[in-house]
């Protein structure tokens, strides 16, 4: 069943053959004085898949080469490459990784970190803060290097313009629906189908999806589609085998749902190398 809305699993999200399942990792100390911000990456050559976790300290995620999918309470966020995704501290998660990704991240100490972001928040992975927080996780830096660093970093941290969040239901009279589609994007079962099927009436789950993701039904299964997409796309999976994989007839139609969504092409995420908008 679709986890509930206070437990951050990932719930049925279709997970690639060969996923590895890793736990939290080990927490550097809450105030690592003297520096605020701790910095690292690493190649991970199969998917991977890290369970429900919170740290102590604030962390920047972001990717190359692949696709994070992160899950915090019932929205979903896509993270691929050119976006990161800030997760204030305390904030329980999970994440995905597609395999031969570089995953980096960055963990900001609270008491010393003057930019503040509340919530869960897409960050634009800019080519200087990429460039400023890979200088970081270097262990050659004098103290005065980093500072000077740690400082410009606080300065470019922005919230991106653009970003993919998927709001799950979470709502017991449409939850088969959307299993069933987390399991198979290409599920290509109408209203009625499902109406007939859970012996409630089309309407029901018309408001039902309305009232849980402000999404129809159509719309809510074309973002999942695109969600999927985004991952597959920036894995380096070719549009038409991305298309036939989340059950369009024709590629042409996939380009035209993604288009609508995402404004721009299944051939132009991977042509964007920093920033998607």
């Amino acid at each position: 069943m679709i986890a509930p809305a206070d437990d951050p699993s990932l719930g049925t999200w279709r997970r690639d053959p060969g996923t590895i399942i890793r736990r939290a990792p080990s927490m550097p100390p809450e105030e690592p004085a003297p520096f605020a911000i701790l910095a690292e990456s690493e190649v991970l050559d199969v998917p991977t898949e890290w369970s429900p976790h919170a740290h102590p300290m604030h962390e920047l995620v972001w990717v190359r080469g692949g696709t994070l999918t992160s899950r915090v309470g019932k929205r979903v966020f896509t993270v691929p490459p050119g976006l990161a995704l800030w997760l204030p501290a305390g904030v329980t998660h999970g994440g995905r990784l597609t395999a031969g990704a570089e995953f980096h991240d960055a963990f900001f100490a609270p008491g010393r970190t003057p930019v503040e972001f509340p919530a869960p928040t897409p960050i634009t992975m800019s080519p200087l803060l990429e460039s400023l927080l890979v200088r970081l996780a270097r262990d050659d830096l004098g103290a005065a290097e980093r500072a000077r660093t740690e400082a410009v970093v606080f300065d470019v941290l922005e919230p991106a313009e653009r970003h993919f969040a998927l709001e799950l239901p979470g709502d017991s009279r449409i939850d088969p629906i959307a299993e069933a589609l987390l399991d198979d994007p290409a599920d290509d079962r109408g209203l009625q189908e499902w109406a007939a099927e859970l012996g409630v009436s089309d309407r029901t789950i018309t408001r039902a999806f309305r009232e849980a993701t402000g999404l129809s039904f159509a719309q809510w299964r074309q973002a999942l589609r695109v969600h999927e997409a985004l991952a597959l796309l920036s894995g380096g999976a070719e549009v038409r085998d991305v298309s036939e994989r989340l059950g369009y007839a024709q590629p042409s139609t996939f380009i035209a749902a993604f288009r609508r969504v995402m404004r721009m092409t299944p051939g132009q995420v991977s042509q964007i190398p920093y920033q998607l908008s």
